[in-house]
């Protein structure tokens, strides 16, 4: 099993950066792909970042492409997504999720296995 923690959250005018990261316990953290998704209020979750297990392939949403980059280090647990020049419509409650398929679509949450508590981002106009 694996518990996922995101912390990295917090308010930032636009056009400003945050660094959230997605700290996982258990020893075969290394074999999991790991996603990051988004849930602002009113609104459906959707995909932000995928990374696989070796690190080797990324995946982005279109709207952040440019902007975030999704990383990890096995060493340390850790992904972390880095975002920059963020927008208002960036804002909403982040969460980073843990998958062991490595087939599928990487955008679909029914197909991560566990999921942290989520970091809110609020981006200020």
């Amino acid at each position: 099993q694996v518990q996922l923690v995101e912390s990295g959250g917090g308010l930032v005018q636009a056009g400003g950066s945050l660094r959230l990261s997605c700290a996982a316990s258990g020893r075969t953290f290394s074999s999991y792909a790991i996603g990051w998704f988004r849930q602002a209020p009113g609104k459906e979750r959707e995909f932000v970042a995928a990374i696989s297990w070796s690190g080797g392939s990324k995946y982005y949403r279109d709207s952040v492409k440019g902007r975030f980059t999704i990383s990890r280090d096995n060493a340390k647990n850790t992904v972390y997504l880095q975002m920059n020049g963020l927008k208002p419509e960036d804002t909403a409650v982040y969460y980073c999720a843990a998958r062991s398929r490595m087939t599928g679509s990487w955008n679909l949450g029914n197909e991560y296995d566990y999921w942290g508590q989520g970091t809110q981002v609020t981006v200020s106009s």
